[in-house]
């Protein structure tokens, strides 16, 4: 990703945003990094590491945690702050799960994020393929926990709910990415309230599943918008809430209206777990898969433990 970001003004070209020290990372270069890369690109998969152009790529493959993304490389949308390719995409590959599941096999991943780019091309959107990644991941490496973050497969919404879930991932995530307002200029493809309703069904339909979704800041929303977003959530029944700073690709997309500070993040983040988030992460550098697997074990303790309290509760209130 570049140094530079956006011009502090439409009629300053000559003058650029850098990036603030806090979002700053090193050049991915260890042999971990290589590695993982290698495998990859031997089996044929993508990966939105590379294709998101993640900051945190470096960290994540070096201990060897990669995000999947399934159904290929181009997506059948144009979102105005992602860097995957817009374009028809190519026939969906029948060897992909058992790549994808031989891939976690060779990496011993306790914990897979499978994610994909969006195929509105598709009859099912795309849900059969995320069905068979599952299922051969339970077949190939029944001990490693997967987390799914799919599209919001529009139109075609309440089947492909029903058969992912009922594939049994452990975590189905799907970002709303920033608040309703700029939802037009950033996220036009996509309807707020049609991808909360989409979080509800995954639990009306299981509600052992967790859920999460995530935003991105400094695109120009305003403080009381989050917090609605975040009570939007709740009322939704989302168990986890990311949010991250949000970094201009490119110079096509999306500009970037302000660079939120740790300490903004922290401040939001303590908002979140008030309003009674069973995990939040909420930094800079937070991204949908970053600590993924650490944040899966502490959202699952937690709910375990809130469960027992309620039980203790319930045996004091009956003596």
């Amino acid at each position: 990703m570049n140094d530079l970001s956006t011009p502090l003004s439409p009629d300053s070209n000559a003058t650029v945003q850098r990036k603030p020290d806090w979002i700053r990372v090193k050049a991915p270069v260890s042999r971990e990094y290589g590695a993982t890369r290698d495998l990859m690109r031997g089996l044929g998969l993508n990966t939105v590491c590379e294709e998101a152009a993640c900051p945190n790529i470096g960290e994540c493959w070096t201990k060897k945690h990669a995000t999947v993304m399934i159904l290929g490389d181009v997506c059948t949308r144009a979102c105005a702050f992602c860097n995957v390719k817009t374009g028809m995409p190519r026939k969906v590959d029948v060897n992909e799960p058992a790549h994808v599941a031989e891939a976690a096999a060779k990496l011993g991943l306790e914990h897979i994020v499978i994610t994909s780019v969006d195929r509105d091309d598709l009859p099912d959107g795309g849900a059969g393929q995320f069905v068979k990644v599952i299922n051969e991941l339970r077949r190939t490496t029944p001990n490693t926990t997967i987390e799914i973050l799919t599209p919001d497969f529009r139109n075609k919404m309440r089947p492909a709910i029903e058969a992912i879930v009922a594939a049994g991932p452990d975590v189905y995530n799907h970002n709303l990415e920033t608040v309703p307002r700029l939802y037009p200029t950033i996220r036009p493809g996509a309807r707020y309230y049609a991808s909360l309703r989409l979080l509800e069904e995954v639990k009306a339909h299981n509600p052992l599943i967790f859920t999460k979704s995530g935003i991105m800041l400094g695109l120009g929303e305003q403080r009381l918008e989050v917090h609605q977003v975040m009570d939007d959530m709740r009322s939704a029944q989302i168990d986890f809430l990311t949010m991250g700073q949000y970094l201009r690709p490119t110079p096509k997309h999306a500009e970037v209206k302000e660079f939120v500070t740790p300490a903004a993040f922290n401040a939001y983040g303590a908002i979140a777990r008030a309003k009674g988030f069973l995990q939040v992460a909420a930094s800079p550098l937070t991204r949908s898969s970053y600590h993924a697997g650490k944040d899966f074990a502490e959202m699952r303790a937690a709910r375990e433990a809130k469960l027992a309290k309620a039980a203790q509760a319930k045996v004091g209130a009956k003596g």
